[in-house]
């Protein structure tokens, strides 16, 4: 499973160009989406997949598994969405500076603080003995240097700059995924489809290559190798429907994607339960071997990315569905929500620490993990974003 895991996209949609009015249903399904994330690391340690608590709940293995399947992919849509038009807009070097500045210096910042702060806590209930100082040397000096949740800051960044070459060769190189965009404003369907065929066409031959749990690392730098081509997909397919008549498209608010949110949401069930069903046949009638045969691993991948379409769909209808809303308990945190991505996995990890040695049920501890990560990451992020020129990266 995805350890992020993890998340936010935040970075690019702060980053997007300044406009007359802001997206609320894009900004409110970003700050979901960074919930989302914060939910899915507090109750990681009370699952199946990631138990490293004496208690566990089976609820927390369908979270897990339904936001392990999505939200990653999701993000890089969603900064994927700001791309083009901040090429258009912007000098060559302009971008570059931004983009540095908005990713390259928080995952610095990040990869020598704020995740080995996290991982020392893990380290402690193996090591008790240890000093933070000798892990942290240890940690950047030797290894492993694992990198949390960050890892999607700088794959972001290599997307970004990636696209900043394409978008020199060729401006219109989107535009065939723009059309099919336009399309999905009647028949938001053909959009699925065309996001479905090509992460499909993406990830299940990586998938059976490297296999569910292979990451490409260097140092700080980690990415599940099977789900890179997945992300980059996600991320191009993005740029292809921001680059122009958003309003138009398959996001527009007035369009049929948005009148139809229920149904997405029904959508999604199909998928999902067959990725229980794949599980299943692993653990119960294939005996959970260490390798699985390719016609599991293709049959699972499928169901993977057919469920992490329709989801997609299902949130952003929804958020499109209520764009209009005056307001949302998701507003206040917007301008904070990528600082908060930045944060939390300390906190979180050090909270689960702390609860461990409790005699509490996995819910109780969970509940309190979550909501004090949400409290305490806020808090942080807004502190910090009071020290001048903070703003312009957080």
């Amino acid at each position: 499973m995805t350890t992020i895991p993890h998340s936010v996209a935040a970075a690019e949609i702060h980053a997007a160009p300044k406009a007359k009015t802001r997206n609320l249903a894009l900004d409110r399904a970003r700050t979901f989406l960074t919930l989302v994330v914060l939910l899915h690391h507090a109750v990681i340690p009370y699952t199946h997949f990631g138990h490293t608590d004496p208690t566990s709940w089976i609820g927390f293995d369908v979270v897990v598994l339904a936001t392990d399947s999505f939200f990653m992919a999701m993000f890089f849509f969603l900064s994927g969405l700001f791309v083009w038009p901040g090429l258009a807009h912007k000098a060559p070097q302009v971008f570059l500076r931004d983009r540095l500045l908005r990713l390259g210096l928080p995952f610095a910042i990040a990869a020598f603080t704020i995740i080995p702060i996290a991982y020392y806590a893990i380290a402690l209930r193996q090591q008790p003995d240890v000093g933070f100082s000798a892990f942290w040397w240890k940690t950047v000096t030797v290894g492993p240097w694992p990198s949390g949740p960050i890892w999607f800051v700088w794959l972001l960044l290599a997307f970004d700059l990636t696209a900043s070459v394409l978008y020199r060769l060729s401006p219109t190189l989107v535009d065939p995924i723009n059309r099919l965009s336009r399309r999905g404003f009647d028949q938001p369907t053909v959009f699925f489809l065309l996001l479905l065929a090509v992460s499909a066409v993406a990830y299940i031959p990586a998938l059976l290559y490297f296999g569910p749990n292979h990451w490409f690392e260097f140092g700080p730098f980690s990415v599940q190798a099977s789900r890179v081509l997945l992300y980059a997909a996600y991320f191009f397919i993005g740029a292809g429907v921001g680059a122009a008549n958003v309003e138009r498209g398959v996001l527009s608010a007035d369009g049929r994607l948005a009148r139809s949110s229920w149904g997405w949401i029904a959508a999604t069930l199909i998928p999902y339960c067959m990725l229980w069903v794949m599980i299943y046949i692993k653990r119960g009638i294939l005996g959970n071997p260490p390798v699985q045969p390719q016609w599991y691993l293709a049959s699972y991948g499928f169901f993977l990315v057919a469920f992490s379409a329709a989801i997609l769909c299902a949130i952003l209808a929804f958020f499109l569905r209520f764009k209009q809303s005056g307001w949302s308990v998701l507003d206040p945190m917007q301008g904070d929500s990528y600082g908060m991505f930045l944060v939390h996995y300390p906190i979180a990890l050090w909270l689960q620490y702390w609860l461990f040695d409790y005699d509490l049920p996995a819910i109780v501890k969970a509940g309190i993990g979550f909501v004090l990560t949400i409290a305490l990451s806020w808090a942080l992020t807004a502190a910090l974003r009071k020290i001048p020129g903070a703003t312009r990266v957080l």
